[in-house]
């Protein structure tokens, strides 16, 4: 069940915060916020989401150093890093898939192309 699957969304914006937090809870996901990767940490930590939605550029620790903190806990490998970011070229496109990134969104994006791909994810997850 989706209400079974833990969505993290982590950004520094207040109105993508509230818009993401809202859309994915509309889709039945418990879902937690962070407004920087330091609290991200302490989340993904106290309730290991399946799903973190993660800005790339944030004040303190940024979503690189966040997803690096996913991949190199083998505790938290399950999860599934979407980096949403307005870092669109190619090279950063590639440093997130290389950092460890399942997807890769760039801002802006259609909200329902994100919850389509956010479901496949979580299809995955249940299929783990």
């Amino acid at each position: 069940m989706k209400k079974d699957i833990k969505v993290l969304v982590v950004d520094d914006e207040p109105n993508i915060l509230l818009s993401l937090e809202f859309l994915m809870k509309k889709e039945g996901f418990l879902v937690y916020i962070a407004r920087d990767g330091e609290e991200a940490f302490e989340i993904i930590r106290r309730e290991k989401p399946q799903i973190v939605l993660l800005d790339i550029m944030m004040p303190k620790v940024d979503g690189y150093q966040v997803c690096r903190f996913i991949r190199e806990d083998n505790s938290f490998n399950h999860a599934k890093v979407v980096f949403l970011s307005a870092k669109s070229k190619e090279v950063d496109i590639e440093k997130g898939y290389e950092i460890g990134a399942d997807l890769y969104i760039p801002k802006p994006f259609s909200t329902r192309d994100l919850v389509k791909k956010v479901n496949l994810l979580a299809t995955d997850v249940f299929a783990a």
